[in-house]
């Protein structure tokens, strides 16, 4: 294993860390967490040289801090640095952040985290955290020694990312990164404008949800062009450690088989080693990829808002991922999950007034049929 230290805040970490949100379940519920699995992984895990746990409030339907906190009994715990997540949509007043931290440590059973990260911020979550002047809160927490590090986690646009880091002496931050997603969110900008502040990043989703893991037969032709004798996972978790200031790369791992793969790999994750060869067969990929897309929005929202409420790029999102990832299912199951009825494609009436507005000349209102059409089967 390899390990990098996390900027001032003394800790040395695993760089492979194991995310608890795609824990073995039973029956297919995800609340259902299969304990005896889960416990056997997380400790193969740490047993290996994983030093990395990172779980959150409401993942599992809330089980997964409980079952991580099982999983560090028996001197597990001393050996590893404990992350959770404060969850973001429950603070209505300042005293809910020590409410909901204190419920946390008791399902985790420990006295303080290690790290702590305010759980995926929006602008809306931005704006409330303003409001009840949650680093004062912050502060409070700290002193008490209930929390030792301070971080986020971040799902916004990259000018937002720009006011948040700058905003308070985070000890750390973690955004969704990978070789696709170089321009989504916080993306390769949020990566390097971390660095120049000299704030340590955690890096979640370098396998984008699974999908860069099983590709189809044609990016596989373009990743065995190389000299690398490298698996796809292994060329998704290099491009990510290969950003010194990246010092956690996040896998949230299903199954024992998984967690041994990505063990194996981690043996030789280093920064600086890709070269302009390694470079030109990601963007190669990349470029696979995105040929790949069915419908051409560039998330622009001038179509936005839609009368009816449609969310017209989110749409157009979820189907292009189900295209070029062939991860159809999931696709399907991230549009019912996340879009609630009046934002589906169904929803349009075709009142007209989204394509006029549309740069990219689509047309909206017959590839929002075919979408509705796609995700209904």
């Amino acid at each position: 294993m390899k390990f990098r230290k996390i900027g001032k805040t003394g800790i040395t970490t695993s760089v492979l860390g194991m995310g608890c949100m795609r824990l073995p379940v039973i029956n297919g519920q995800s609340e259902s967490i299969d304990e005896e699995k889960a416990v056997e992984m997380i400790r193969y895990a740490i047993d290996h040289g994983v030093t990395y746990i990172d779980t959150a409030y409401n993942y599992h339907g809330g089980n997964s801090e409980r079952l991580v906190g099982k999983a560090l009994q028996d001197g597990y715990r001393e050996r590893v640095t404990l992350v959770t997540k404060s969850p973001s949509w429950l603070h209505k007043e300042p005293s809910d952040f020590e409410k909901h931290l204190d419920e946390q440590l008791e399902k985790l059973n420990v006295p303080y985290l290690d790290i702590y990260l305010l759980h995926a911020i929006n602008k809306n979550y931005w704006e409330n955290y303003k409001k009840i002047d949650i680093f004062n809160e912050i502060e409070k927490m700290k002193a008490k020694g209930k929390i030792k590090q301070i971080g986020f986690s971040f799902h916004d646009e990259f000018s937002l990312f720009e006011e948040i880091i700058k905003a308070y002496s985070w000890d750390v931050c973690m955004i969704q990164f990978n070789y696709m997603d170089v321009e989504e969110q916080a993306g390769l900008k949020g990566v390097e404008l971390a660095d120049s502040l000299g704030i340590p990043m955690i890096v979640m989703e370098p396998l984008k949800g699974g999908t860069l893991a099983t590709p189809s037969e044609d990016i596989i032709q373009l990743w065995n062009q190389s000299k690398r004798e490298w698996s796809p996972v292994h060329w998704a978790l290099q491009y990510v450690a290969n950003f010194e200031n990246v010092k956690v790369v996040l896998s949230g791992m299903s199954t024992l088989e998984q967690i041994k793969d990505n063990l194996s790999i981690a043996e030789s994750l280093e920064a600086n080693v890709l070269t302009d060869e390694d470079n030109s067969h990601i963007k190669a990929v990349r470029e696979a990829y995105l040929n790949k897309v069915q419908i051409p929005c560039t998330d622009c929202k001038y179509c936005m808002p839609c009368p009816q409420g449609v969310e017209i790029p989110k749409v157009f999102s979820y189907y292009n991922r189900g295209h070029m990832y062939n991860s159809h299912e999931s696709a399907k199951g991230m549009y019912k999950a996340f879009l609630k009825p009046e934002a589906q494609a169904a929803a349009c009436v075709a009142c007209g007034a989204c394509e006029p507005k549309c740069p990219q000349h689509i047309e909206i209102i017959e590839s929002l049929k075919v979408a509705s059409n796609y995700f209904s089967e």
